[in-house]
C-alpha cells in the first residue's frame, strides 16, 4: 500500500535515505513535490522520509513532508512558519443567526485584547507556558483568562530556549490570524463517523465547533532567518529547540486567543456551552522513537497523529475538515496531512480566478459558507478552486492506515481579517 520514491534513480541521483509516499488512485502530486522530498531524503542525518497525499512544492523544501533524522537537525525542515497548527474548542451551540453572527465577528476580531497587559509579562507567558500561560497575566479579558486556566499545563515540549533576540513587539500578534492559508473559522459537525470517540471530545451532530489555524506570525520568519538553512548538532541543536520550543508555545497562545475571539462572537465562553477541544502544531520537530532508537521528526505541514491521539486534517473553505484518530503508524512516521494542499500556486489563482469569479461568488462557497475577509486578493488567491480535493486525501490516510475517521466539521463562515 505505500510506495518508495525513486527505487531507480537516474546515476546523476545520489541514493538517500528511504521514502514513503501516501497515495492513491485519485491523489495528484507534482513531480517538483516529490523531486524536492527526494533531495530532502539526501541531506545529513536523514534516515527515512514520508510525503502526504496534500504534498506540494515550497520554497526549496517540500511542504506535507515528514522527515525523521539522527543527531542532526534542519530548521530549514520546519521553515518559517514555525509553530503553526490549528486549535479545535467544541461547543453545545448548535444555532446561530448569520447577520448577527458577522458583526460580532467582526467586532471580536477589531477589538485590541492585548493592549493593557504589560509586553513584557505577556510575550515572557506565552513563550514559556503557550496558552495555560496567560490565565496568570493581568489586564487580560477574564474570559481569556479562564479559557487559559482550562489548558493542560504540561504541553510535553522542552524547556523554551532564551527569547532575547525575539521580545520586541511581537506580543502585539497575539490573536491576530495572519495572511496565507490561515484562518479562524466555526464549522459544523455534519457526519460522525466514530460514535465513541466523538463522544468522548463531545462532538455531536450539528454543534458548532470554533477551529483557528495560525501560527507564530512574524516570530517562526525570524526564528527561521536566525538560523538558516545549514544542519545543526550538539549545543547549536539544542539551542535552536530550545528557541523553537518559545516559538510553538507562543503559536498555541496565539491559536487561544484567535479561539476566544471565535467564542465570544458565539457567546459559547460559559462552562457549560464549552466541551472538549485539542490543538495539534504541524510545523515543528519533536524527538520521537523510531526503530528501536530517538529520531528527530521534522513535520512541514504535516500533522502529528499518535496511537489514539486525535488529529485534524483541514480543507478549505468549500470543503469539510476531518477530525481523525491517529494510529501512530510507521509508514506515515505517526503523521497525517495537515490538509488538502495547493494546486495553483496564489500568483497562479488570483490571475486564473479574479476573471472567472465575482467578488460576491468567492465571499460564499459552494457549501453554503460564507467568508469574512477585506483583501480581494486574498479572497481568488485562497479560494477552494486553488486546493485539491480533501476526500482523496482523506481516503488515502485511511487506505494507509495512518488514521480513521471521526467527524466532519462543514465550515459555516471563515475570517481571514
Amino acid at each position: 500500500m505505500t510506495r518508495a520514491l525513486l527505487t531507480n534513480p537516474p546515476a546523476t541521483v545520489a541514493a538517500g535515505a528511504p521514502i514513503t509516499l501516501i497515495s492513491g488512485p485519485d491523489v495528484w502530486m507534482e513531480g517538483d513535490a516529490t523531486l524536492q522530498l527526494a533531495a530532502v531524503a539526501r541531506l545529513a542525518g536523514c534516515v527515512r522520509a514520508a510525503g502526504m497525499p496534500d504534498l506540494h512544492p515550497g520554497r526549496g523544501y517540500p511542504i506535507g513532508a515528514v522527515v525523521a533524522t539522527r543527531d542532526v537537525v534542519h530548521p530549514q525542515l520546519v521553515g518559517g512558519d514555525a509553530g503553526c497548527g490549528a486549535r479545535i474548542i467544541v461547543t453545545t451551540v448548535e444555532r446561530t443567526t448569520p447577520d448577527q453572527l458577522d458583526r460580532r465577528l467582526r467586532a471580536q476580531f477589531e477589538a485590541a485584547l492585548v493592549d493593557a497587559a504589560d509586553p513584557a509579562a505577556l510575550f515572557a507567558a506565552a513563550w514559556q507556558r503557550g496558552g495555560r500561560g496567560l490565565a496568570e497575566v493581568d489586564g487580560l479579558p477574564d474570559g481569556l483568562r479562564q479559557l487559559a486556566a482550562r489548558e493542560p499545563d504540561d504541553d510535553r515540549l522542552p524547556p523554551s530556549g532564551d527569547p532575547g533576540r525575539y521580545q520586541a513587539g511581537f506580543e502585539q500578534v497575539l490573536g491576530t490570524v495572519g495572511g496565507g492559508n490561515h484562518f479562524a473559522e466555526i464549522s459544523r459537525v455534519d457526519d460522525v463517523r466514530d460514535t465513541a470517540t466523538a463522544a468522548g471530545l463531545g462532538l455531536a451532530r450539528h454543534a458548532l465547533v470554533v477551529v483557528a489555524h495560525s501560527g507564530s506570525r512574524g516570530l517562526g520568519t525570524a526564528l527561521g532567518a536566525h538560523w538558516g538553512p545549514r544542519p545543526l548538532r550538539g549545543t547549536e541543536r539544542d539551542d535552536y529547540l530550545g528557541e523553537l520550543a518559545g516559538a510553538c508555545r507562543f503559536a498555541h497562545a496565539n491559536r487561544l486567543v484567535v479561539a476566544y475571539r471565535l467564542l465570544s462572537a458565539l457567546g459559547a465562553l460559559r462552562d457549560h456551552t464549552l466541551r472538549g477541544g485539542f490543538d495539534v502544531t504541524h510545523n515543528d520537530v519533536r524527538a520521537e522513537r523510531l526503530d528501536g532508537g530517538e529520531a528527530w521528526i521534522h513535520r512541514k505541514g504535516a500533522a502529528p497523529a499518535p496511537a489514539g491521539g486525535l488529529t485534524i486534517v483541514l480543507g478549505s473553505r468549500g470543503a469539510s475538515s476531518w477530525i481523525m484518530l491517529g494510529t501512530g503508524a510507521a509508514a506515515g512516521l505517526g503523521s497525517v496531512a495537515h490538509g488538502a494542499g495547493r494546486k495553483m500556486k496564489r500568483s497562479e489563482a488570483l490571475a486564473k480566478l479574479k476573471d472567472r469569479y465575482r467578488r460576491s461568488e468567492v465571499a460564499r462557497s459552494t457549501l453554503g459558507g460564507r467568508v469574512i475577509c477585506d483583501d480581494k486578493a486574498l479572497l481568488f488567491e485562497e479560494h477552494p478552486d486553488a486546493y485539491k480535493a480533501i476526500e482523496p486525501v482523506i481516503a488515502a490516510l485511511v487506505a494507509h492506515r495512518l488514521a480513521t475517521r471521526v467527524a466532519a466539521l462543514t465550515p459555516i463562515v471563515t475570517v481571514k481579517l
